[in-house]
């Protein structure tokens, strides 16, 4: 079935930043595309902005990205919805040296955050760079911008995120493109990042950083982002205050030592 409305597209839904920006578009009259690994806190997700905005469609995925077959299967299922907007938020992080760290979870987390964050956003440009008013939103973390210890993996990704959707947006810029492609960096932000990435079961952010930005926060800063005609949205990770800001890794695009398309 071909639906004629608008939808924005968030992966990670289900909890912390990602529900939060749900909640936010909510707030913009935004019909939802919410995804997820647990149905249930979808579906409560679901309800809430149901009853305070009943005449908002909001589409439940249950879908673990961290599988490349399921990446693949989840953009197609959206096949008959028209979107506007995707922010890429489903992550998760590591805190252990590279020497010790569990290579299951980082396996896991390279596909997740990196693999899966890639693949749909070329989708969701190959389909929609042309559209008026369509944005790619993809979340990093000041940790994509700054190494910092025991997280060097987890940085790693984030690097990743950040020169891939950096070197996107130019690209799209370049090319006449009417999308625009964003990079959300936060820093420590109170969500169940800290049970995961610590592998426990509570987490303390009082005593881990004392210092630190709510999910509703975070959210708040994405929307800052998505209004603006800014690429990045960072948290400075010595003052936690929150800038817009032009690019911040070198793009070649002048150098003479770039490759010349043959002729």
């Amino acid at each position: 079935m071909e639906h004629t409305k608008r939808y924005t597209v968030i992966t990670g839904a289900s909890s912390g930043i990602g529900c939060e920006t749900a909640k936010a578009f909510a707030d913009r009259s935004k019909n939802l595309i919410i995804a997820a690994r647990r149905t249930e806190n979808l579906e409560t997700l679901k309800r809430e902005i149901a009853e305070q905005y009943p005449a908002l469609d909001v589409v439940v995925r249950t879908v673990d990205l961290s599988v490349l077959e399921n990446v693949y299967q989840f953009y197609s299922s959206l096949k008959g919805f028209q979107l506007e907007t995707w922010v890429n938020n489903a992550g998760f992080g590591n805190y252990d040296s590279v020497a010790q760290q569990d290579l299951e979870k980082i396996d896991t987390m390279l596909r997740l955050n990196v693999e899966a964050l890639t693949i749909l956003s070329s989708l969701f440009v190959r389909d929609y760079k042309d559209v008026p008013g369509t944005q790619l939103i993809n979340l990093s973390s000041c940790g994509g911008y700054t190494i910092v210890p025991t997280a060097v993996t987890y940085c790693a990704t984030k690097f990743y995120v950040s020169t891939f959707t950096e070197g996107l947006a130019w690209e799209l810029i370049e090319s006449g493109a009417r999308m625009r492609a964003k990079v959300l960096a936060p820093a420590a932000t109170q969500t169940e990042f800290g049970k995961k990435a610590n592998n426990v079961d509570t987490y303390d952010y009082d005593k881990a950083f004392g210092t630190y930005h709510t999910s509703r926060q975070m959210a708040e800063f994405l929307m800052k982002l998505y209004d603006s005609d800014s690429t990045l949205g960072i948290v400075d990770r010595e003052t936690f205050q929150f800038e817009l800001r032009l690019p911040m890794f070198p793009y070649a695009n002048s150098s003479t030592h770039n490759q010349h398309p043959s002729k």
